[in-house]
């Protein structure tokens, strides 16, 4: 791809989700935006990439995911231990310490990050070999922390306090998913009886309640793939990478009272679009809350696809559009499969160019 050339990827989703708390506040309640005028379903963008980088390490197959901890110490410390067994774990403590505080990163005094700290694999590898050969050059180290960033790194960024120029620019950007219909929180009431409660005892050994709602959720996300293209630095990794990329965005769910609702679901469609221009969401196609008594997947899918046509007066034509569950769409596909190899193949061909 030319260094010069912009190319942006557009996720885009509706999915619906039964009664379920997916993403709830300090109070325990489904979070909630107000949109058009009424009050929406939320998941938030975080907890969305928390699910998305679970997926990365689940089913991804891939050795360079990011970790984010306190505990960075105790991580480039088994790989100082990996590396050199005949150092103990107290001396491979002190030595990965020594250099990540080199490095720019504060601990404390239980040999903790300050902050939570997003480090790659590599990263950490590197740190460990860097310690074990005594370096203590801040710029090496912090050069170190910049090269091999993790997909995920890479993809949402990374935020240091301590030293800005440990910064990862984020080349992703999520959206808050929000209902394409007003929602109302309702009340689950429970009961639990005690197994060994006598025949005498009819009460509840436990009580109370649980906030709820369903909702059809508008969900999307973009990569600034030129920019992702150049933190990961080769071709084929970064196309793997945006392939797993919407792999998870589709399947992943967070998982917040999953077990209690269940709510395993998948989107019912996909539209994903590659531009030159600028990102675009195509939120505004739900501005106008939809009223239905019959459902809202249909209808939803049918104003996502009038407001895609109606974007074209302000942006260029997308270079090209893939879609799943959309009927009549032009590039629409037979299955998620299909849709993923068509996409390697057009990135693999657009980076060619």
């Amino acid at each position: 791809m030319k260094d010069n050339r912009r190319l942006f990827l557009d996720v885009h989703a509706i999915q619906t989700v039964p009664p379920s708390n997916v993403n709830r506040d300090d109070t325990g309640s489904p979070k909630t935006a107000q949109y058009g005028g009424v009050t929406r379903a939320r998941v938030s963008s975080q907890s969305w990439k928390k699910a998305i980088r679970q997926y990365f390490l689940e089913h991804g197959g891939v050795s360079n995911v990011g970790i984010r901890s306190l505990e960075i110490v105790r991580y480039v410390a088994e790989k100082i231990v990996s590396i050199d067994e005949s150092i103990d774990r107290e001396e491979a403590m002190n030595l990965a310490e020594k250099v990540i505080n080199s490095a720019g990163v504060s601990t404390t005094k239980d040999q903790k990050a300050r902050a939570l700290f997003f480090m790659s694999s590599q990263q950490a590898y590197k740190l460990a070999q860097a310690a074990i050969a005594g370096e203590t050059t801040k710029a090496e180290l912090q050069l170190l922390l910049k090269n091999d960033p993790a997909i995920d790194i890479a993809l949402f960024g990374r935020m240091v306090a301590d030293d800005p120029k440990l910064n990862e620019d984020a080349s992703c950007q999520v959206a808050h998913a929000i209902s394409t219909h007003g929602v109302q929180t309702e009340f689950d009431f429970f009961t639990a009886t005690d197994d060994f409660s006598s025949a005498t005892d009819a009460g509840a050994g436990m009580l109370g309640t649980v906030e709820y709602n369903s909702s059809t959720l508008y969900r999307y996300a973009n990569v600034a793939v030129h920019e992702f293209c150049g933190q990961i630095g080769d071709k084929s990794s970064a196309v793997n990478a945006l392939k797993l990329f919407v792999e998870a965005f589709a399947k992943s769910m967070p998982t917040g009272k999953i077990n209690t609702f269940a709510n395993q679901t998948l989107p019912q469609a996909l539209l994903i679009c590659l531009r030159e221009d600028r990102p675009v969401s195509l939120v505004s196609a739900f501005e106008g809350p939809i009223r239905s008594s019959k459902g809202y997947v249909e209808q939803s899918i049918r104003q996502l696809e009038n407001e895609y046509e109606s974007v074209k007066q302000w942006v260029d034509e997308p270079l090209f559009s893939f879609s799943l569950g959309i009927d009549g769409f032009d590039g629409n596909q037979v299955n998620f499969s299909q849709l993923l190899e068509q996409l390697e193949e057009t990135l693999n061909s657009l980076l060619d160019t």
